[in-house]
């Protein structure tokens, strides 16, 4: 009997010491009892508001008594996707396709929980590579900043529309990848014939006189009416804090609107925080320019993102087209 208390008492200190850690392990916060809320984001211009926020010290000023705010800059979608993933993010900016497919891969946790920015991408072609028209693209090689990103799917669907075909496809129109900074060298050294860049790029490519605008913003897809960049939401942080999501969409709403009232100053912020972050900022000029082919807006276009679903499982980069109803979700209590 003795050796029968012992082995239970073993077995009860066991599992309470594995409650214990279980406990330990879930909680958000240190030890003041304040909420972590990490936040994902590109120091790109499409990723506007974050920029303007994470700058201007909007959330930590307003969460200073409940909330750790931290940031985490990123380069590429699936980077960003693989943090949410992992645990590591909450919140994030992100481009709409990796936004599908995190949702899909997540069977639905990760949702589309506002717009951010629309359009901000342009068609180039190399001024001596003899294109006139989107026809004259075959047998052309094109340079796009990721496969399976939203400028790669914008351009499989205009190849698709005129009747063109990629090399993989049995078609005839090379498509490589390159970061945005390499496909401006690529195009001045004539390595590739046309690209589809976001801004500044776009723009940055122009002024080098080696490249010119083919379609611009809003004759690229759907006249401009895309979101480039949209707000995802980590399920596990929607659960347990909905009256944080319902704060911060309003935070992003308010910086969405300072940008179409203090146009010239919200720049000013975002290229300062630009170079915070990449150690360089963009010129004066290229930027104004660039985002007169961006609009900062929180109105989603489901449809348009729904489209870009579609394109990404006919082009095999999800397995399936989710259900609009598990793809966003705007609505949150305070």
């Amino acid at each position: 009997m003795n050796l029968f208390f012992k082995r239970l008492c073993m077995i009860l200190f066991s599992f309470c010491l594995l409650f214990s850690l279980t406990c330990c392990g879930a909680k958000k916060g240190d030890d003041s009892g304040k909420t972590d809320v990490r936040i994902g984001y590109f120091p790109n211009i499409t990723h506007t508001q974050a920029l303007i926020l994470k700058k201007q010290g909007t959330l930590e000023a307003a969460w200073t008594d409940k909330c750790n705010v931290s940031w985490t800059s990123f380069n590429a979608g699936p980077a960003e996707v693989e943090a949410v993933f992992a645990g590591e993010i909450d919140l994030g900016y992100i481009g709409p396709v990796p936004a599908v497919n995190a949702n899909v891969k997540s069977h639905g946790d990760v949702k589309i929980i506002s717009n951010a920015t629309n359009a901000g991408a342009v068609l180039l072609t190399r001024n001596d590579a003899d294109i006139k028209s989107i026809a004259d693209l075959a047998g052309k090689k094109i340079a796009v900043p990721q496969l399976g990103n939203t400028q790669h799917l914008c351009l499989l669907d205009l190849l698709t529309q005129n009747g063109l075909k990629t090399v993989d496809k049995g078609g005839d129109v090379t498509i490589s990848a390159s970061s945005n900074a390499d496909i401006v060298n690529l195009m001045d050294n004539g390595s590739v014939d046309a690209a589809v860049v976001p801004e500044p790029w776009g723009t940055t490519m122009e002024n080098n006189g080696n490249a010119t605008v083919l379609l611009d913003y809003d004759e690229l897809f759907l006249n401009g009416d895309y979101p480039t960049a949209v707000v995802i939401a980590n399920g596990d942080f929607m659960e347990q804090h909905p009256d944080l999501v319902a704060e911060f969409l309003e935070m992003h709403k308010d910086a969405t609107l300072y940008i179409e009232e203090n146009r010239v100053e919200a720049l000013q912020v975002v290229n300062a925080e630009i170079k915070s972050v990449t150690g360089k900022s963009i010129d004066t000029d290229v930027l104004q320019h660039a985002f007169t082919r961006i609009e900062a807006t929180t109105d989603l276009n489901t449809d348009a993102v729904m489209t870009f679903a579609g394109i990404s499982k006919e082009e095999g980069f999800t397995s399936t087209i989710p259900e609009e109803t598990d793809v966003f979700k705007t609505e949150f209590r305070q």
